[in-house]
């Protein structure tokens, strides 16, 4: 999930943030790659390597041609690093699929996240459809660095680069471009799990806005 500045609903922040009045995130205050092929992927970053192959079938996640999601450093050398990375991307992009509506059940969504994380990113996209809005444009994801909590527990934090990224009326068409501001700049924090299918879910996520870490 991805932090957008939504036109009709003001200062709304992280597609990831997990319940809004826990994190500070979605509100006005800030305390969301298996196929490179698919549409909305970056092809000119190496793509992560494809995650831990589950019990149940992956849900197929597609993005519409104006939306383009960058994910880098997505090998470690570590393949159980590098499938946490994988399964956190292909969360990202579940979210954006249902915001977008190439996923307009969610799917994916419930598939990729787990707890608060899920409670939170249904909320976002329900926000989303109330205020007719999708997104489009770029979002680039980097400084992404994993630390293994044990078999089935890890933190992933990571920056994103908001700066080409907006909001668009569903029906006008009309995208809601914004300068970009130090505020263009997120950290993420979030927690995963590794559950009996093999899925690292995320479970928990928290984002501070304009974090200098993220800053150019």
């Amino acid at each position: 999930m991805t932090c957008r500045r939504l036109r009709h609903v003001p200062a709304l922040t992280a597609v990831t943030a997990v319940l809004l009045v826990l994190t500070g995130c979605g509100g006005g205050s800030d305390a969301s790659k298996a196929d490179d092929n698919r549409a909305g992927v970056n092809t000119d970053v190496s793509p992560s390597p494809s995650p831990t192959k589950a019990v149940t079938n992956r849900p197929e996640i597609t993005l519409p041609s104006d939306l383009k999601l960058v994910f880098e450093d997505g090998r470690t050398g570590d393949p159980v690093k590098d499938a946490v990375l994988a399964d956190s991307a292909e969360r990202m992009r579940a979210v954006d699929a249902a915001i977008t509506g190439t996923d307009p059940k969610g799917e994916a969504i419930g598939y990729y996240n787990t707890g608060k994380a899920l409670e939170a990113a249904l909320s976002w996209v329900a926000q989303f459809k109330d205020a007719g809005a999708t997104i489009t444009g770029e979002v680039r994801y980097y400084d992404r660095e994993v630390t293994l909590k044990g078999q089935n527990s890890a933190t992933l934090t990571f920056c994103a680069d908001e700066g080409k990224g907006f909001s668009k009326d569903k029906k006008t068409g009309e995208v809601a471009r914004t300068p970009v501001t130090e505020n263009s700049y997120v950290l993420y924090n979030t927690s995963l799990d590794k559950n009996a299918d093999g899925v690292w879910q995320t479970s928990q996520v928290l984002s501070a806005r304009g974090a200098a870490r993220c800053r150019p």
